[in-house]
């Protein structure tokens, strides 16, 4: 036992702290309760919550809170993403199932955003959507460390290629806006998809209903075509909307000079989706389902009426079946071999094309494709 002298308090003594009023010492000695180092970090902790947390989206059915955790503390390690010291990246995840997305808290603020990097990763044969969660303040966020992944990632590890995940970011990022509700992401690149391969592509849904928001974002792997497809896609009607396509950074756009070329371009293009039936109308053009040979006949020609009729009533409101028919003069007629479904509505023929197109009939697979509505009503149907 210690020999203490006269008058000397134990604050005086070497290694022992000083006493906080209204507090045991010995609350200290052993470390029991300490809010001089617990509180600082739990609120350190809650301040930073929002910018170390990351939304996955799109996840597979067979998801759960541990795979999830396994699988990025994995690949963060594979990358060299950890920047927190030794051990696991992930300190906790929240899964929901129903809307199949899960939010996914790292240790640190840069490891966070080192995750960013792995935007359209597989992940149990399915691509996820790696994102910043809604309540994500970059303001408060850029003071708490890095927010843009370390460029030094070693993404080739883990089946990404460098600037796939930072794939929509940049001057050559483009803002589609004034989509039909009801369009998919399939139809939303197969539009986009007309000007060449996508580096980059989101359209944007409802975390609650997973229902789009009618805008998307996207960013060409040659960047040369970006200008174009934005004025050809720019204006163009689609159903009761209109799109609007423009870089996002509306800052970043070509020289003048080219300018005069970009616009020629963008005619021509636009020509060519309207021809081509990439651009959805109320018509829908099927090929490879009738033969001339069946349309001389009176009652068999009826009888396809008929049946394409009932098969076209399926996906919408049908307005009008057109069957051209050769002429028993042998004179050359427009379209014969095609068949015309008019809907009252986008969303029927949409659905009409997405179902016929590719299905068998009388041996041959159907090829479905939208028909400019101007020249189905001038009974122009050699398109």
């Amino acid at each position: 036992m210690p020999i203490v002298a006269p008058g000397v308090t134990p604050a005086q003594l070497p290694g022992v702290p000083p006493a906080i009023p209204g507090m045991l010492p010995n609350m200290l000695n052993f470390g029991q309760f300490n809010p001089l180092v617990i509180q600082p970090q739990a609120m350190t902790q809650q301040a930073t919550r929002h910018a170390r947390r990351v939304y996955v989206g799109g996840l597979p059915p067979s998801a759960n809170e541990q795979t999830v955790a396994i699988f990025f503390n994995q690949v963060m390690a594979a990358i060299g993403g950890n920047t927190a010291g030794p051990g696991d990246a992930v300190l906790n995840v929240y899964i929901n199932h129903d809307k199949k997305f899960a939010f996914v808290e790292m240790r640190s603020v840069e490891e966070a955003s080192n995750a960013m990097a792995l935007d359209g990763i597989m992940f149990e044969g399915a691509p996820v959507k790696v994102r910043r969660p809604t309540d994500y303040n970059p303001s408060l966020a850029a003071a708490l460390g890095p927010s843009q992944p370390n460029p030094n990632l070693n993404l080739a590890a883990v089946g990404l290629t460098p600037g796939s995940a930072g794939g929509l970011e940049g001057p050559d990022r483009i803002f589609v806006g004034g989509l039909p509700y009801y369009f998919t992401e399939a139809q939303v690149r197969e539009l986009l998809e007309s000007f060449g391969p996508l580096r980059g592509f989101d359209l944007v849904k409802d975390r609650e209903t997973g229902n789009s928001k009618g805008y998307a974002f996207c960013v060409y792997q040659d960047l040369t075509v970006t200008d174009i497809a934005c004025a050809a896609l720019n204006g163009i009607k689609m159903g009761d909307k209109t799109l609007t396509v423009r870089r996002a950074n509306q800052g970043a756009s070509q020289p003048r000079q080219e300018q005069e070329s970009i616009l020629l371009q963008a005619q021509q293009q636009k020509l060519v989706l309207q021809v081509g039936g990439a651009l959805p109308t109320k018509v829908v053009c099927l090929t490879q389902v009738v033969t001339a040979d069946e349309l001389r006949d009176d009652e068999e020609y009826e009888d396809i009426i008929e049946d394409m009729r009932e098969e076209g009533r399926k996906y919408g409101n049908l307005v009008k079946v057109v069957i051209p028919r050769p002429d028993p003069s042998g004179a050359p007629v427009a379209g014969v071999g095609k068949v015309f479904l008019e809907y009252a509505d986008v969303d029927g023929s949409t659905r009409a094309k997405t179902g016929m197109h590719g299905r068998k009939f009388g041996g041959n697979q159907v090829i479905a494709v939208f028909y400019p509505e101007n020249k189905f009503a001038a009974e122009e149907y050699d398109g």
